[in-house]
């Protein structure tokens, strides 16, 4: 599911737990993945991605009224307070972090990985983002039902 405003393509994308467990323990260990997932059942993660509509970089100064330097580390760690889930019992759930991937401009697009605890397993949730990096507003993210099972 997307946004696109002032030229500026905003994607997020919920990852199922076994996806991102197979993904960073590979298949070697499954009873480890298992076991892992059941661990992690309450926990979500969803990929975030920003895109300029002709590929220009979206941490300059133009963009952001930022430094490139500040934009890198708002990404890396600020940017968390502008995001909550929530559930469909309109549960309001803070995200508990962050990781910004570096791809020092190889991929077209910035990308942010969020981690959200507490939610009930199968829960479907929705992400609120109020934009502070570049100013272009809030957002919502409704996530139907996941289709891969985790």
């Amino acid at each position: 599911m997307g946004h696109f405003v002032h030229e500026i393509t905003y994607r997020a994308t919920e990852v199922p737990i076994t996806y991102y467990l197979l993904k960073n323990q590979g298949i070697n260990n499954l009873p480890k993945v298992d076991s892992l997932a059941m661990q992690m059942q309450n926990e979500r993660i969803i990929e975030f991605e920003f895109e300029h509509l002709r590929s220009k970089d979206l941490l300059i100064e133009e963009f952001t009224s930022r430094s490139y330097e500040e934009a890198v580390k708002y990404l890396a760690s600020s940017i968390q307070k502008d995001f909550v889930a929530i559930t469909s019992s309109n549960d309001t759930i803070a995200c508990s972090g962050v990781h910004f991937e570096r791809n020092f401009n190889v991929a077209p697009y910035k990308r942010v990985l969020l981690y959200f605890g507490n939610v009930p397993p199968n829960e479907p949730i929705q992400l609120l983002y109020q934009d502070h990096l570049f100013n272009n507003g809030p957002f919502q993210f409704k996530f139907d039902e996941n289709p891969f099972k985790s």
